[in-house]
């Protein structure tokens, strides 16, 4: 009988999940998760910054076609690092037909971040995409998998093609992805490709199959992947509205509460009973990171528990180290608030923003950004009137949205989540009018961080999150 991990590590943010903190959980036989969205970003970004102790250049070294990574190192590396005050580099922006330069980038980067997460230790290491941010998709699965990812999750939508391109990659077989594109007739189909055998190098024959987990917030999506999917799909995380970032809009008619954030009811409880009938392993996500709450999901049949906001604050994560101790001090004096914005976020899912002072969490700072979308993960695709494919942002200046044919009510109180959060790990872009102000998110169980403060410490690791978890039946509960 295949053993799993009792607990995953969430894959959490733009680089919060980074390769240091998914090899610490992986070292201690749980499952570390790297995030790959943005990573393309990422990687370029950390290069312009001199890439500190060399770590990147030496995965970049491990990668399969040379040239490639060359190329990456001579558009983006700076030795010794950019100066201060000066802006990052532009890189090309996702697009419905990715450059060369772009493809390669994301393939590098992916390649890079689960390779380096995979060293020093056998322990499983997964990779977290969003359903939602379709572009970067295929080359992001690809590049994980010549780094010998061992599972790949995803959520924030249906990912029913994903499980069948997964099969595709590991053949080096040609890939395609129907894309959402808004305004598409019935008989019109938009997709983008990806030929992986451009990427690897000419010997190889094939590739590890990782691992497929949906991440549902239903039994129904559980039970519509499971049954309809043409791949194979292994397991699901079955979240709750209470986990951090994105979370499922309430199934009926929005309704909000006197704070302003939505309501959910008995029908966004999942029936477990029909997610136990499917026969596939799964783990319950939002708010378990505590001894009481892996017992409980071990008792309703599940593997265990993933756990995010608890890992996201600390030491390894990749979040600032003063966002991290500003948040720590404000639990340690009961202050620590997250609210669950309906219209922060351009997709349209409800987004958990932790109430940080200087962050876009507060009106102030919010209304004195200068709208920018420069970034572009979180575009959405429109058909054009001469049938080609656009991109609008309702973060984006809302001139230009409307332009676009955007409406204009979806502008209001939308939010650059994508520079936000690379602010919120030090990667914000310097502009004429400062720095990217940071957007911070987190789960409701933010407020219980101090659970995994030792005595007399403001400050904790990955290996404190375990040992918290796992602690009164750890011969038990350690897989």
């Amino acid at each position: 009988m295949r053993i799993y991990p009792k607990i995953i590590q969430g894959g959490m943010g733009i680089a919060v999940s980074s390769w240091p903190l998914a090899a610490a959980v992986a070292r201690r036989g749980q499952m570390g998760v790297v995030s790959s969205s943005g990573l393309d970003l990422v990687l370029a970004r950390r290069l312009q910054l001199g890439d500190i102790g060399g770590r990147l250049r030496e995965a970049l070294d491990q990668f399969p076609i040379r040239s490639v990574a060359e190329r990456v190192l001579a558009r983006y590396f700076i030795p010794g690092g950019k100066a201060p005050d000066a802006p990052f580099r532009s890189k090309p922006l996702p697009s419905i037909r990715p450059s060369q330069a772009i493809l390669e980038l994301m393939v590098v980067a992916n390649f890079a971040e689960v390779f380096l997460a995979k060293q020093g230790h056998s322990g499983p290491i997964g990779i977290n995409l969003l359903e939602k941010i379709q572009l970067p998709t295929l080359p992001s699965l690809y590049g994980a998998m010549l780094a010998g990812v061992d599972f790949v999750l995803m959520g924030a939508g249906i990912p029913r093609a994903i499980p069948e391109i997964l099969d595709r990659l590991a053949r080096l077989e040609r890939v395609e992805l129907k894309l959402d594109v808004v305004g598409a007739q019935a008989s019109e189909v938009f997709t983008t490709t990806f030929m992986p055998q451009e990427f690897g190098p000419p010997d190889i024959g094939s590739l590890k199959r990782p691992e497929f987990l949906a991440i549902v917030s239903s039994s129904t999506l559980a039970a519509t992947l499971a049954k309809k999917c043409t791949g194979r799909v292994d397991g699901f995380v079955v979240e709750g509205k209470t986990a951090g970032g994105h979370n499922a809009p309430p199934r009926g008619e929005l309704t909000l509460d006197e704070t302003g954030q939505p309501v959910y009811g008995p029908r966004d409880i999942p029936n477990l009973d029909q997610i136990r009938e499917l026969g596939l392993p799964f783990w319950f996500a939002g708010s378990f990171g505590s001894p009481e709450k892996l017992r409980q999901a071990l008792d309703l049949g599940a593997q265990g528990i993933q756990i995010g906001t608890a890992f996201a604050f600390c030491n390894e994560s990749g979040i600032s180290p003063d966002i991290k101790a500003r948040t720590i001090r404000r639990c340690i004096e009961r202050r620590a608030e997250v609210f669950t914005d309906p219209q922060a976020s351009p997709t349209g899912f409800p987004f958990k923003v932790l109430e940080l002072e200087g962050t876009l969490s507060e009106s102030l700072v919010y209304e004195s950004r200068q709208r920018v979308c420069d970034l572009g993960y979180l575009r959405e695709l429109y058909r054009k009137e001469d049938g080609t494919v656009g991109y609008r942002c309702s973060g984006e200046p809302i001139d230009d949205f409307v332009r676009k044919g955007g409406d204009p009510a979806k502008t209001a109180g939308r939010k650059c989540i994508c520079n936000g959060l690379l602010a919120s790990i030090d990667l914000g872009q310097v502009r004429n009018q400062g720095p990217e102000p940071a957007l911070v998110t987190a789960g409701d169980d933010v407020s219980n961080l101090t659970r995994f403060l030792r005595s007399g410490q403001s400050s904790y690791s990955a290996d404190d999150v375990v040992d918290f978890v796992l602690s009164g039946s750890t011969q038990e509960l350690a897989p």
